[in-house]
């Protein structure tokens, strides 16, 4: 038998509230996201002035960080390495992406969920996706 650690609500919850104080403390709005292991949609919120088109983007780079169980700007570094590289083609899935900004949330080695965050700019979006990771285990 074997135990699977999840992220609840109330963890979604926390790393949403974390992400989005944030961004008011810097003025800004961005989309917010917290999915499963799997990358499904637990939570999101599109804060006032982020971007439409943001809302697509979040949901993408925390599918990507929860599938490839490795931050969305890391899997970008892989693959424009000229050396390691290979084209996102490759992976056959259209809602990989390569931008900083999905992390993926991590228990005893487990990937149990990620978060994410785009509107803002790419150092910014990894800057609070970590806020939101660390609210999601109880760091902060």
């Amino acid at each position: 038998m074997r135990q699977i650690i999840t992220l609840s609500h109330q963890d979604a919850q926390r790393a949403i509230d974390a992400m989005r104080a944030q961004c008011e403390r810097r003025g800004k709005g961005g989309v917010l996201v917290v999915t499963d292991a799997h990358g499904e949609l637990i939570a999101l919120l599109r804060m006032d002035s982020a971007p439409y088109s943001s809302v697509q983007i979040a949901m993408n780079k925390a599918y990507t960080a929860a599938r490839e169980r490795i931050p969305s700007y890391e899997l970008g570094q892989r693959a424009r390495n000229p050396e390691r590289g290979f084209p996102m083609t490759n992976f056959g899935e259209l809602r990989y992406t390569t931008w900083g900004g999905g992390l993926p949330i991590v228990i005893e080695g487990e990937v149990i969920g990620a978060v994410a965050i785009s509107g803002l700019p790419e150092q910014e979006d990894m800057e609070i996706a970590e806020i939101g990771r660390q609210a999601a285990l109880g760091i902060i």
